[in-house]
């Protein structure tokens, strides 16, 4: 166990923060499970198991990952994009529907016989891909036309494929990419002109799907639809997790303690895109605000590291895949509080679900690998700067 720790390297607090959200998230998960295991004849046990293999496996990807030199992952990223691409073109043209509507967001790993989100890979892969971009062309001056085919262009040929079948999913990461391209230094005239773009091409789209509707499956009228009941503040059947976790969020007012959540069994994303109200109504407010504060604190870890970080690549990378982990985390919260539309958002680390949590641990490993390398430089200059080093050289 010691020889285990010791190979442990990078921010010890963000190792902590994760470690803690993974041990938290059995007793919701295993709790808010019940029901899916009622419906489905099964043992609820079996759906601990299930997640706990999820998040050994995802911590195996974290340390694996974090071993690796962070600067690797400029390269990777070039690789990973046409792996991508293929990836996410093979999801969607298996043509699954529910309702009419595109749903095609997992493939299915063969051998295994394991479901797999696309997207979130690709999320990942494309941070990493604009980090690269952004520290190559750094204190560089590069025309908004030297930079549309290599940056924007993988960019938004991903997104196109995931857009049809996950408009939230496309909507985070193209404002994440937004984001620390403005923190890169890219010029904000040319961010005017590409979030214009993509307005302009989402507005299309929803116009071609609506005007033909059978020729390309897709989940517009279910966007529109949420959009418009959460502005109208209208009771209808789409709100009916909503309501559910409202009750349960108010139910927090007085915990009813872990394992006595009664909404799980009306809530059908109880273990997973709801989860946090479950954990309210069992835990109370101070289950919520345990939960805040260690996403907060993960947040401040994650731009220490980056500030730290000694190449601009660095800091970026752990910028662009950090933050979306944060995001992620207070719009699935916001959804249970109904401060934001619903989006199908997992809670990183909490909710079940294997794809969410592999995806995190790997975003975090490449966390890990920056501030990894960041101590090792450390202990290099304190030891050339410790006498006894230099007299023992010396002799």
């Amino acid at each position: 166990m010691q020889n285990l720790f010791k190979q442990i390297k990078g921010d010890k607090a963000i190792w902590a923060i994760v470690t803690l959200l993974a041990i938290f998230s059995f007793m919701p998960v295993y709790s808010a499970a019940s029901n899916l295991a009622n419906s489905g004849n099964t043992n609820t046990f079996s759906f601990f198991i299930k997640h706990f293999m999820h998040l050994f496996l995802g911590f195996a990807i974290m340390f694996g990952i974090h071993k690796v030199p962070y600067k690797y992952f400029r390269g990777l990223s070039m690789v990973m994009i046409p792996i991508v691409f293929v990836l996410l073109l093979v999801t969607m043209l298996q043509g699954t529907t529910i309702d009419g509507a595109n749903a095609s967001r997992w493939i299915q790993i063969p051998i295994v016989n394991m479901s797999f989100q696309t997207s979130t890979l690709a999320a990942v892969v494309l941070m990493v891909y604009v980090a690269r971009y952004l520290s190559k062309i750094k204190d560089k001056d590069v025309s908004f036309k030297e930079s549309l085919l290599p940056l924007w262009g993988p960019v938004f040929l991903i997104l196109i494929l995931i857009l049809p079948a996950n408009f939230s999913t496309t909507a985070i990461i193209f404002t994440m990419i937004m984001m620390l391209a403005f923190i890169g230094g890219y010029p904000i005239k040319y961010l005017l002109i590409i979030i214009g773009t993509g307005l302009l091409a989402l507005t299309m789209f929803v116009l071609v799907a609506k005007a033909f509707p059978d020729a390309m499956p897709n989940r517009v009228d279910t966007w529109i639809s949420r959009i418009e009941n959460f502005a109208n503040g209208e009771d209808t059947e789409a709100d009916y997790q909503i309501e559910k976790a409202k009750i349960a969020i108010a139910t927090g007012i007085t915990p009813l303690g872990p394992g006595k959540s009664i909404q799980k069994n009306f809530l059908p994303q109880s273990s997973s895109d709801f989860i946090f109200a479950i954990i309210i109504e069992e835990y109370g407010l101070y289950g919520g605000v345990f939960l805040l504060v260690l996403y907060m604190w993960l947040l401040f870890r994650i731009v220490i590291v980056s500030h730290k970080s000694d190449t601009i690549f660095g800091k970026l990378l752990v910028l662009g895949v950090g933050l979306p982990i944060v995001f992620q985390a207070l719009i699935n919260m916001a959804v249970a509080v109904e401060l934001f539309p619903v989006t199908g958002q997992t809670l990183p680390l909490i909710s079940s679900g294997g794809t969410s949590i592999w995806m995190t641990c790997l975003a975090i490993g490449i966390i890990l690998s920056v501030s990894a390398k960041r101590e090792e430089l450390k202990e290099q200059e304190d030891a050339e700067d410790d006498p006894l080093a230099i007299l023992s050289e010396a002799i």
